[in-house]
């Protein structure tokens, strides 16, 4: 037993020698620069649509849904997966990282079909929030429009 013990310390010792250590530096750096340049964007497109007259409020869920669907589509062409390589969780955690834990896992399932395969991917991940926020606001929706009218 003791034998087996001290082998098995031995062996950590020398996987620990070799393993190549993570570029935490480098990891950091791109991380920040990253996320700060898609937060950037994001502001950008928020003060677009204050300058065409809405108010920060009223901009706030355009802006959401344009960053959506850009993350959407550049996951779709491909760009935000190596944007993911690159930057990590930098790339990951403001709203087109959302959009992309979305959309990668249909576009895998793509070839198996629309219904079962992309169809059935959307629930997988964070597909759930997006089924249903969309069936609540549609439901509120149409509760809107029987008690108050068009």
């Amino acid at each position: 037993m003791k034998a087996d013990a001290a082998a098995a310390r031995d062996y950590g010792g020398r996987l620990r020698r070799h393993v190549p250590r993570p570029p935490i530096a480098r990891n950091l750096v791109a991380a920040f620069l990253v996320g700060g340049l898609i937060s950037v964007i994001g502001q950008v497109v928020l003060e677009s649509f204050v300058a065409g007259g809405m108010t920060p409020k009223d901009a706030a869920a355009p802006t959401a849904a344009v960053m959506v669907i850009a993350g959407a589509l550049l996951t779709g062409f491909g760009v935000y997966d190596e944007l993911a390589r690159f930057a990590g969780m930098g790339s990951a955690l403001p709203i087109t990282g959302f959009a992309n834990s979305i959309v990668a896992p249909a576009l895998e399932a793509k070839r198996e079909g629309y219904v079962l395969g992309v169809g059935s991917q959307l629930f997988t991940i964070a597909g759930p929030v997006i089924v249903y926020g969309l069936l609540a606001a549609v439901t509120a929706a149409a509760i809107r429009y029987g008690l108050v009218g068009p």
